[in-house]
């Protein structure tokens, strides 16, 4: 479901909560007074924000319950089981437990403040606010919910890690037989061509032009093949390929004599696979053609963990060589295409003051 959808129907929900109890409110014999009024219309559009900070929103509307005993509202607290509700499901069980109980105590302390009730009387009143039974029924709720969405999440994350086992499993087979078979001929009409090319300029006679075409063609494809099954290769290699692992990635960087820094922040939240592993093939390839092609001195990777993206940057201070052009370099363009598939965006451009940036933006929810 979309975001737009969930916070329309957070709104509706709230709203809809918050016109039960000011209707319920209304319609006691005594009717409801301003102030109560405001507790119960605060208490109900607090639910707005119930997914996004589940705890406070469960504070928040205990505290209105226990305002409104003390202001002489007779309403049960909907609000506050919804808020329950949310927590539990959110996986805030002992959160949730400590609130309830301080809540519980609280209610009937309110009420006999209030100067309406006696102490029996007092806990009738509170009782009939916040009844237990409907208290661990929300909880309850809540509970089985997060039990199965966990269990659906587990499911769906074994049928991706089953799928691409598979996918590895058949790259390393294309792999072997693209060796077994295509590398050898390749290889022998290079070295082929390359003896007749020899064997012609040691004798002195003209080498054909076809010749050369054909020895050039021959190294070309060498070098193809040999990257695509380092890639094939290294596609199937996906038990250290993550966000986890960036670091190790700087570190081998480091080896090499150029001075890399890696920068993380934000909150790191729930990453789907496919995310985890583009964000980190994007740093490995940036990282390799600084090293291979950029000559340069320092380098800097950046990770930053927003609300519903992940941004990768890899800034340099190198040359922007031919190979590092996006429209002509391979590595780039793989990136380029891993980063549409996932519904992202990349960009990979020199840098006015020198040197040469790849940034990209990673969807944590696909978009089209």
């Amino acid at each position: 479901m979309s975001r737009a959808r969930i916070g329309v129907r957070d709104w509706a929900v709230a709203v809809g909560v918050a016109t039960v109890v000011l209707v319920t409110g209304l319609s006691e014999p005594r009717g409801l007074e301003p102030f109560g009024g405001v507790l119960l219309a605060a208490g109900g559009l607090a639910l707005t924000a119930r997914r996004r900070a589940p705890i406070p929103v469960l504070a928040f509307t205990g505290l209105c319950a226990v305002a409104g005993q003390w202001a002489g509202v007779d309403v049960p607290a909907v609000a506050y089981l919804f808020a329950v509700y949310a927590a539990v499901r959110a996986g805030h069980r002992t959160g949730t437990v400590v609130t309830s109980v301080i809540t519980l105590v609280a209610l009937p302390v309110a009420a006999m403040a209030s100067g309406r009730y006696d102490p029996g009387e007092a806990f009738a009143q509170a009782r009939g606010v916040l009844e237990l039974a409907w208290l661990i029924a929300a909880g309850a709720a809540g509970e089985a919910l997060r039990q199965a969405e966990r269990r659906a999440d587990e499911a769906e994350r074994t049928r991706e890690e089953s799928a691409l086992r598979r996918a590895d499993e058949e790259r390393l087979h294309i792999a072997r037989e693209l060796h077994d078979t295509l590398t050898h001929q390749i290889s022998v009409i290079k070295v082929q061509a390359e003896v007749a090319v020899h064997l012609a300029r040691k004798r002195g006679d003209p080498v054909p032009d076809a010749l050369l075409a054909i020895r050039d063609a021959g190294r070309e494809a060498s070098r193809e093949l040999r990257a695509t099954l380092e890639a094939l290769r290294d596609d199937a290699d996906t038990r250290s390929c993550g966000l986890d692992h960036v670091a190790d990635l700087v570190r081998r960087a480091r080896t090499t004599g150029l001075d890399a820094t890696l920068t993380v922040e934000g909150h790191r939240a729930d990453v789907p696979a496919a995310v985890d592993r583009t964000a980190y093939r994007i740093v490995q390839e940036s990282l390799t053609n600084i090293v291979r092609h950029a000559a340069a001195a320092t380098a800097s990777v950046r990770i930053d963990y927003r609300l519903d993206t992940v941004a990768i940057r890899v800034d340099d201070d190198g040359g922007a060589t031919p190979e590092l052009v996006p429209v002509a370099g391979v590595g780039l363009l793989g990136m380029r295409e891993r980063v549409t598939a996932l519904g992202g965006r990349l960009r990979a451009e020199p840098l006015s003051e020198g040197g040469f940036t790849v940034q990209a933006e990673l969807p944590l929810e696909r978009t089209p």
